[in-house]
């Protein structure tokens, strides 16, 4: 058994990502941006929805909900029993170590918070793919909304020990504006140089910079990187705990113009 994952453009930089399951022919929706979009892309595919596996509550994650359930009526509405309150109407009220059958295939829950309190992340183990929302980025990480900034570096230290060749899906294309920024605090990083480059080559011909792989963001990405000595240098915070680096990197962050 092996998954097909199919990734595309909705609103503006929001992927959609369906996970077909050959075996049994069951697909999920990780997120629902755009309820149309995603029920086009999953017809035209022949992957009638049987899950939507929600990542967060926020409004570019949940908004297609009841239109993907208009148009696939058996389909099973999966989110985080914490967020439950304030997610669409669920079948399946999830929270961390539960399993999520997709077919034959397994995701386990992983809770994530930071970005959002009730965050979580799915895990298809076997498969070597995780599905990360708007926690973790390619060279970057989401904005901490309703967390605290230690609360989102212990969640990105979760991620980052999965196995290095885990692939990594995320919520948004924000890979080239992550660059320019992760060049400013670990300027002396070839690897990152390197991916760096990479990812304008990729955007300049139009193509996608996702997926992402654990080792790659391990290697690149300064949010996972905040207990490395040059970083903190690059910061100017040479002799600051990797608590003190990841706050003032992701203020940093936040008022960065790329």
């Amino acid at each position: 058994m092996a998954l097909e994952v199919a990734q595309f453009i909705c609103l503006n930089d929001n992927f959609g990502l369906l996970v077909h399951e050959p075996e049994l022919g069951a697909t999920a929706s990780v997120d629902a941006p755009d309820g149309e979009a995603i029920a086009n892309e999953a017809e035209r595919r022949g992957w009638p929805l049987t899950h939507l596996l929600l990542t967060h509550h926020h409004a570019d994650h949940v908004q297609g909900t009841q239109t993907l359930k208009a148009r696939f009526p058996r389909m099973k509405v999966i989110g985080a029993a914490k967020d439950a309150h304030r997610l669409p109407p669920l079948d399946r009220a999830v929270s961390e170590g539960v399993l999520v059958e997709v077919g034959e295939a397994r995701a386990r829950v992983i809770e994530t918070p930071g970005h959002t309190l009730g965050h979580i992340a799915y895990y298809f183990e076997d498969d070597e793919i995780v599905f990360v929302g708007d926690t973790l980025f390619s060279l970057g990480c989401g904005r901490v909304f309703e967390g605290t900034m230690e609360m989102m570096r212990l969640t990105l230290e979760t991620l980052a020990d999965l196995p290095g060749e885990t692939v990594v899906y995320c919520g948004h294309e924000y890979t080239q504006a992550n660059a320019k920024f992760a060049l400013t605090v670990d300027p002396d990083n070839p690897v990152l140089q390197s991916r760096a480059q990479t990812v304008a080559d990729l955007r300049k011909d139009g193509k996608y910079t996702l997926p992402t792989t654990i080792a790659l963001e391990n290697a690149t990405n300064p949010f996972l990187r905040v207990e490395d000595p040059g970083v903190a240098a690059a910061m100017g915070m040479r002799d600051s705990d990797a608590s003190s680096v990841f706050a003032a990197m992701r203020e940093r962050k936040n008022n960065f113009a790329a």
